[in-house]
């Protein structure tokens, strides 16, 4: 499978999973949760998922652990959201091109259009946190189908 991977994209397979939650990302999920702005699905997620890497899908797709994302929150505080700059998220992830995801107070996700979130132009990638992860699957389905990783 290593070299029918390496010989159609040119590369070696990288990290590929997600990661059961440790005691350390349930703590950390417990202290975001403590913050007002969290969505609680995103709280129920950390509590069972410590992260998701897939070095391999496209240019990769990335879900931060919580322990992260509060170091993140700490370190650089929340994101302003929406056309009416009035919602404040957080970066969840990125894309192996340097794009983030942020999840919005409401639940709602975007995607940075560009590598930077100095005064980032975010798209709308989903309503809440399950549909996104249900775009991820469907990238994940369509790339081992296809070698296709679709646009999230």
């Amino acid at each position: 499978m290593t070299g029918e991977f390496e010989r159609r994209h040119g590369f070696p397979p990288g990290t590929n999973e997600v990661r059961p939650a440790s005691r350390d990302d349930q703590a950390a999920a417990r202290t975001l949760a403590q913050v007002s702005l969290i969505p609680a699905d995103l709280i129920t997620f950390y509590d069972s998922i410590g992260h998701v890497t897939w070095d391999d899908v496209g240019n990769g797709y990335f879900i931060d652990s919580a322990g992260d994302v509060l170091l993140r929150l700490q370190e650089y505080g929340f994101v302003t959201v929406g056309a009416d700059l009035q919602v404040q998220g957080l970066v969840i992830g990125s894309t192996g091109g340097g794009l983030s995801y942020i999840a919005g107070a409401d639940g709602s996700v975007h995607r940075t259009r560009m590598a930077s979130l100095d005064e980032p132009e975010l798209d709308k990638v989903a309503d809440d946190l399950r549909q996104f992860l249900e775009l991820l699957e469907r990238s994940l389905t369509r790339f081992v189908a296809d070698g296709e990783p679709g646009s999230l």
